[in-house]
């Protein structure tokens, strides 16, 4: 790993650590997804070789592509889908990932429970909610997510670990946290899918489980 790389990666172990330490949280207690959508390898293999072995893609087929030769490499890597999910790539999402946060409609929560069942998979997953009731936006509006929850867990037989958002790019999400937190408290889901680059130190202060760093890692991504 470059020299800037190790800089970066401890300055944001640094950041983390003393979000716990507010939060009196464990270090352990938050997990780092390295976000590696549309990174060059060179990139992905500097971050693998810093030893971290927990990554997030958004594209199931760019997952594939990069993913199924790298696993055979390192038996140890855990995949995060935290892209949208279409219907028809669920049967290669649950052969490649290990935990879903974007399970954002009725349609998906079922087709990936029949999935896991033909693969005999049990995947972690969690419920993407729509906290800002975007219109352009996936996720489930939040008067309906604890129900959402409950459909998920005893109807489909779905592993949810608890509920992610993504605010709206324009507003502070500290509100946004601490709702997605009060949902998941009215559901008994301890999982909290949420935080980024901009902003995961306030998610972590407002009880993430589950941070997404992808530029403050990587750089810029190369579109």
């Amino acid at each position: 790993m470059s020299e800037k790389n190790t800089a970066d990666l401890n300055e944001i172990e640094n950041r983390i650590q003393i979000a716990c330490d507010i939060a009196e949280k464990k270090r352990s207690e938050v997990e780092l997804i390295a976000v590696s959508k549309r990174q060059e390898l060179q990139r992905v293999q500097a971050v693998l070789d810093s030893g971290i072995r927990c990554f997030g893609e958004n594209q199931v087929q760019e997952a594939l592509t990069r993913w199924l030769p790298l696993k055979t490499i390192y038996s140890d890597i855990t995949l995060h889908l935290i892209g949208a999910l279409q219907s028809n790539k669920a049967a290669d999402a649950v052969r490649l990932f290990d935990v879903i946060h974007t399970i954002d409609r009725d349609k998906i929560a079922k087709t990936l429970s029949n999935e896991m069942q033909k693969q005999n998979k049990n995947l972690s997953c969690f419920i993407q909610i729509n906290t800002g009731l975007e219109p352009q936006k996936a996720g489930i509006e939040p008067k309906q997510a604890v129900e959402f929850a409950r459909c998920c867990i005893h109807d489909y037989g779905l592993s949810i670990a608890g509920f992610m958002c993504i605010p709206p790019i324009d507003d502070d999400a500290s509100p946004h946290f601490a709702f997605l937190s009060h949902l998941a408290k009215k559901a008994g889901l301890s999982g909290l899918s949420m935080g980024m680059s901009a902003d995961f130190e306030e998610a972590i202060k407002l009880g993430a489980t589950h941070i997404r760093i992808g530029s403050a890692l990587f750089g810029d991504r190369a579109y």
